[in-house]
């Protein structure tokens, strides 16, 4: 299994979380961005720089996907994607995307994208704080569970 982020907009304590977690598990982690970004020096840990280009990451994610790997992303195009193609995908907020969910948050964000469009406001995601951490954690522990943590000789 590998661990793919979505991480243009991934929130910070998500991807210390994730460094963490790579060096435990020994799972390799691949943060995809449009930008540069710095990752801790580790074998299991890398970034790639896409194209800066519309859905180049999300596009990038998909064509490297296997099945089983987990996928970190608020993207809920991507996400119903990863679950099509038979890997896992997590929101940063905890939420792990099956085949059932999926269908459900597609048609919520069409549905806000069809508010949005005609005029009214619908604001945004509630800030990220601690109990979406928490809950982000939670979720990660759980799927990453069986994985055997790092025991330095």
């Amino acid at each position: 299994m590998k661990i793919w982020v979505d991480a243009d907009a991934c929130p910070r304590p998500v991807k210390e979380m994730l460094y963490r977690a790579a060096e435990r598990t020994r799972l390799p982690l691949i943060l995809v961005a449009n930008q540069f970004l710095s990752v801790p020096p580790s074998p299991y840990i890398r970034a790639l720089q896409v194209a800066g280009g519309f859905d180049e990451a999300d596009h990038y994610i998909v064509d490297q996907l296997q099945p089983g790997d987990l996928v970190i992303t608020a993207d809920i195009p991507l996400a119903a994607r990863v679950v099509e193609k038979g890997g896992k995908a997590l929101d940063p907020r905890g939420e792990l995307h099956t085949d059932a969910t999926i269908r459900e948050r597609l048609s919520v964000r069409d549905f806000m994208e069809e508010l949005r469009s005609a005029g009214v406001e619908t604001g945004g995601p509630q800030a990220y704080g601690q109990s979406e951490r928490r809950a982000f954690g939670r979720a990660l522990d759980k799927l990453l569970l069986g994985y055997p943590r790092r025991v330095d000789s």
